[in-house]
């Protein structure tokens, strides 16, 4: 049996890296046990005000914040820590040479209904130690990320993580409280005949955007040949999570349904660490052109449009709405 210290320490990852690792996926274990004791624990409900975004915040939704926040502060490694809950980057220990985004609670809209949620991190080097972060210290392009995973809270808790050039996956024993290796190079087909999409936002998206979906929709009768299925949890991190087992594409397009937030993802918490994992896993993603992780971001908060999954289908949008642009 090997455990997420063992793998962190066979696999020579750096021990900083490895520290603020365990640090992050201690709290999970925490956040873990809340979510099972759900309204006994009293953290259902709303908590009676907005994050950053102007989005409702969930009881949890503070709490899972508050207690990554606390805890990574408190790590002489990292030297700052972003929340997606937060307008602002937490300074922490200047001597630090790490960064750590995370959203707290992933998909939150699901805690009272008893579905899966999740926590995303992503972690970045620090080029000022002995001066205090910054929110600018930040904003470095998503192919800098030291390690990235995500937390999900299902019928069993699960670990999705890269530090190196692969995607390992742990399950959480309920017994021992060790995160557990269950799969040690996880990979993506590059074909699939799945795909997320949030379909009632059809009209705001863009014309290649909305061939594609006719063209899935239409199945074995249209221009593809053969049917498509659609699975949406409504938490990125429980759909990439199935396209993580199983293949799939997953996207939240661009969409003119709020002008000021052309992409509902945020690069920095959601798409960049949900991109490290894919891509490493064999699979790509794309605002639907560009890639992901060749973004320059310009704002902690900054939202991208973003598809994601099985390579072919990936290209393929993206071959569609090059053909828009060129028409």
């Amino acid at each position: 049996m090997t455990t997420l210290a063992h793998y962190l320490n066979t696999s020579k990852t750096d021990p900083a890296l490895s520290d603020v690792i365990t640090t992050i996926t201690d709290v999970g274990k925490t956040i873990s046990q809340l979510l099972r004791k759900g309204a006994l624990a009293d953290i259902l409900g709303e908590a009676g005000n907005q994050n950053v975004q102007g989005e409702d915040q969930k009881k949890l939704d503070v709490l899972a914040n508050d207690l990554l926040l606390d805890a990574l502060a408190q790590n002489p490694h990292c030297a700052g820590v972003a929340s997606e809950e937060l307008d602002h980057a937490t300074p922490a220990n200047a001597d630090g040479s790490l960064l750590v985004l995370f959203d707290p609670l992933d998909g939150s809209s699901n805690i009272d209904i008893n579905m899966a949620v999740g926590t995303i991190f992503s972690i970045l080097p620090y080029h000022r130690q002995g001066q205090v972060s910054a929110d600018s210290d930040f904003l470095q392009a998503g192919n800098q990320q030291l390690a990235a995973g995500y937390l999900l809270y299902g019928t069993s808790t699960m670990l999705a993580l890269t530090v190196a050039d692969n995607v390992v996956m742990f399950s959480l024993d309920p017994d021992s409280g060790d995160y557990v290796l269950i799969e040690e190079a996880v990979q993506i087909d590059a074909d699939t005949s799945e795909y997320a999409i949030n379909g009632s936002n059809y009209r705001y998206w863009r014309a290649p955007m909305q061939q594609y979906i006719d063209e899935l929709v239409a199945g074995h009768t249209g221009v593809r040949g053969r049917d498509f299925n659609t699975r949406w949890v409504a938490a990125m991190v429980g759909d990439v999570h199935r396209i993580l087992c199983r293949g799939g594409l997953f996207t939240y397009p661009f969409d003119t349904k709020d002008i000021k937030k052309p992409g509902k993802l945020r690069l920095m918490y959601e798409a960049n660490p949900m991109s490290l994992l894919i891509e490493r896993a064999g699979g790509s993603a794309t605002d639907a052109v560009n890639r992901i992780l060749d973004i320059e971001p310009n704002d902690i908060h900054q939202r991208v449009p973003v598809v994601l999954g099985s390579k072919n289908e990936v290209e393929y949008v993206k071959k569609l709405h090059v053909q828009h642009a060129d028409a």
